[in-house]
């Protein structure tokens, strides 16, 4: 494939609910501009941008695909991306790197929750879309109410659009293309009809801006409609020049912008990376400005390294077409980079720009794992690491406390994908199980007890004894002491307080560590020849053991803040289940987009599968954050099954 000049390249995401056409829609334009000679299929598993081993077996697409189409002169970089919750963030690294968007509808299914999700994402990054409504050929297809229900929930800049346009135009067209231009507003008031110019001017522009949404209709699964889509597609859709200053930084931390131009200094942004298992790493990259060629060297200055570029290609599914050279505006690969990765920029090192990172949402739905074989556990952790090259999206995480590895994602679609990927990729078999809580111990009330070490056997013997009370403090632990007369030498105060330091990583309930003492020593005594640091941090957690248990100890649960966005319909289905995860609702707001925040606690414990039961109480339309709050005192009951259950741990 030749390269192209910025004028000609048009990059456009594709964007909308699984099943509704995405990957269709590649084939046929693939077929239509002569690419391809079939038009391939999802359920035969023979498409082109759905090439992946595990694309194939489960029928979606799981993975950001760039897939060149070359029509009439120009060239259209399709980004097309997974149509399911779990993989936003693929969504949000194709809006990084394209000028437009088209969402897809499945006219018998309307609105559906990507549907939603596709347009805010759009909103979000003030992407020009437009909006297909595709499988017209399904006996339900009735454009204008379909079309009405779009309108009411996206508002009056979506447009009814057919192709090709002439001079004749239908008022409600004519008026929008007024209002996106002030010469044309006033021609038109004046009763003035538009020239085929002033046509195209005022669509450019008003797309461009995002008062003007085109709403068409085709069947891409037969080929109907798409030849028209890839007109639309080329005349309308801003070029890469005409994109407004990319944000970033330089290398003092300066903000900066720069904007798509060929005629500068090279840079490139990094937004998608594979792990093929025949070329190995593959960097895809947006050309902000300037141009790439082959044997160029780059700097990223995220790891202060340079980088020599190898061949440019473009990929197209699996197929990879080489070129010499990639203008501005231009999405391109490069194989086996050293050190760069998704959301990096690589840049001239005297003239250095960082561009914003990637933004992926956090987190929200957490597993356990382990490998099946304990010996395979340094590989799992290689294996997780290259593929988060891949998807940066999810997160490995080791808690220190309860000692186990966290698999964090946006749901278990994701994760279970991810899963596979490690067995098929590395060999690795991972099972998942149930997630521990890190407690905690404290005390409610006080105590004062003796601790006393004594030790004899042959020589030199070992002897401590100290009188300590307990009690409650707002500190994590408070230590002092109070003695007098010399009853303990003020060089063992320090091997006292270490010993119930130590003694605090593991309390007498439930083995968790212990939060919130003071301890104050007071007394003791001492043995000139047998006492040491060693037998008074023995004698200092025997009393802590003793004073810990007659302080009314208590067993703490971390709780979470959460903020839960809900449409107003829901509202009562979630604040009931709120209450059986025995959570408590802080607060309301109503949210400018529709719908309300909900600002609640709840136990930690409770919260595991949040995500998948927030998902099946909004049909997917609910979404959540949430932060470590505090630790409260667990209910009595709950309190006494964890008790038994580490009782019973012991004894195994």
């Amino acid at each position: 494939m030749k390269g192209y000049t910025s004028e000609t390249i048009r990059n456009v995401a594709l964007l909308g609910h699984g099943g509704c056409g995405k990957t269709t829609l590649l084939e046929s334009a693939l077929l239509a501009s002569g690419a391809t000679t079939k038009l391939g299929k999802v359920e035969d598993g023979n498409t082109v941008s759905d090439y992946d081993k595990m694309e194939i077996e489960k029928g979606y697409s799981i993975n950001t695909s760039v897939v060149p189409v070359e029509w009439k002169g120009s060239k259209i970089n399709f980004i097309d991306t997974p149509g399911y919750f779990d993989f936003v963030g693929e969504v949000n690294a194709a809006l990084r790197a394209a000028e437009a968007a088209v969402i897809l509808v499945d006219a018998g299914a309307g609105i559906q929750v990507g549907t939603e999700a596709a347009w805010n994402e759009c909103e979000r990054y003030k992407t020009p879309r437009f909006i297909v409504i595709n499988k017209r050929d399904k006996d339900e297809f009735d454009f204008y109410k379909t079309f009405g229900e779009l309108k009411a929930k996206f508002g009056e800049t979506l447009i009814p659009f057919s192709w090709p346009l002439t001079a004749e135009i239908d008022e409600e067209l004519k008026e929008a293309i007024a209002m996106a231009d002030d010469a044309l507003m006033e021609k038109y008031f004046e009763g003035e009809d538009f020239t085929d110019e002033e046509i195209k001017q005022g669509l450019v522009k008003g797309i461009a801006d995002g008062v003007i949404v085109p709403v068409c209709s085709s069947a891409f699964s037969l080929g109907h409609g798409i030849e028209g889509l890839l007109d639309v597609l080329i005349t309308y859709v801003p070029t890469p020049l005409q994109h407004g200053p990319y944000k970033g930084f330089n290398d003092k931390n300066e903000p900066v912008e720069r904007l798509s131009v060929t005629e500068a200094s090279p840079s490139a942004f990094v937004f998608k990376t594979i792990m093929d298992p025949f070329v190995g790493k593959i960097s895809i990259m947006k050309v902000v400005t300037g141009k790439l060629t082959s044997g160029m060297e780059v700097y990223n200055d995220r790891v202060g390294k340079t980088e020599k570029l190898g061949k440019l290609f473009f990929l197209r599914g699996k197929q990879q077409l080489e070129l010499n050279y990639a203008e501005a505006g231009d999405i391109v690969a490069v194989a086996k980079l050293q050190y760069t990765q998704s959301g990096d920029t690589l840049c001239e090192k005297d003239d250095v720009i960082i561009y914003l990172p990637l933004d992926y949402p956090s987190p929200n739905y957490f597993i356990a794992i382990e490998p099946e074989d304990k010996n395979d556990e340094e590989k799992m952790g290689v294996g997780l690491s290259r593929l988060r090259e891949e998807d940066p999206s999810f997160v490995v995480e080791r808690n220190a406390e309860t000692h186990q590895t966290l698999l964090g994602g946006q749901g278990d679609i994701q994760l279970s994908i991810i899963l596979a990927k490690l067995k098929d990729r590395f060999g690795v078999s991972v099972k998942t199980v149930p997630q521990k809580i890190a407690y905690r111990e404290t005390i409610k009330g006080n105590s004062d007890v003796q601790g006393k070490h004594k030790k004899q056997s042959g020589g030199a013997g070992q002897y401590g004894d100290v009188h300590i009370r307990f009690s409650p403090s707002e500190q994590e632990f408070e230590f002092s002491e109070e003695l007098f007369g010399g009853s303990i030498p003020k060089n063992y105060v320090p091997a006292v307080e270490k010993g119930l330091i130590e003694s605090m990583q593991k309390g007498p309930l439930a083995g968790c560590k212990v939060v919130n003492v003071k301890a104050v020593l007071y007394d003791g005594s001492y043995h000139d020849v047998d006492s040491n640091e060693v037998s008074f941090k023995i004698a200092a957690s025997l009393a802590f053991k003793k004073g810990i248990v007659e302080a009314q100890p208590c067993l703490l649960e971390p709780y979470m803040r959460m903020n839960i966005y809900v449409p107003d319909e829901y509202m009562g289905d979630v604040m009931g289940d709120m209450n059986k995860r025995r959570g408590k609702i802080l607060g309301m707001e109503p949210q400018l987009n529709g719908g309300q925040k909900l600002v609640a606690i709840a136990p930690q414990s409770e919260l595991f599968d949040y995500s998948l039961g927030l998902r099946s109480m909004t049909q997917g339309r609910g979404t959540f954050d949430l932060t470590f709050e505090k630790y409260v005192e667990v209910p009595k009951a709950i309190a006494e099954k964890i008790m038994a259950d580490y009782q019973a741990s012991l004894e195994k």
